[in-house]
């Protein structure tokens, strides 16, 4: 399982993870909601269970995945100032394009 992370998201977090509610714990990626073949994510802090997974970034941060959820294989969070600030998390291997059988 992997997490990818833009340059934004990584300021953003990192400075979250430095306030003090923050001490010991990790953001946790997980699930919403799921429409058809895509899924809505949000992020949260947290600490890890035996249900899941600690995945490393490029960007010096760990994030939380429930393991075996299929929609959280390859998570990639965007943080974009412009035009608003706003966070963007999607699956690029689920949704964003589909399955015809």
């Amino acid at each position: 399982m992997k997490v990818k992370i833009n340059r934004n998201a990584a300021k953003a977090l990192k400075k979250m993870l430095e306030q003090e509610e923050a001490q010991g714990k990790l953001f946790r990626v997980y699930v919403t909601s799921i429409h058809g073949d895509h899924a809505h994510y949000d992020l949260m802090l947290d600490t890890p269970t035996d249900n899941d997974v600690v995945v490393k970034t490029d960007k010096e941060i760990d994030f939380i995945l429930e393991k075996n959820n299929e929609y959280l294989e390859d998570v990639w969070i965007q943080f974009f100032h412009v035009p608003k600030e706003e966070w963007l998390i999607t699956n690029p291997s689920k949704g964003a394009h589909h399955h015809h059988h």
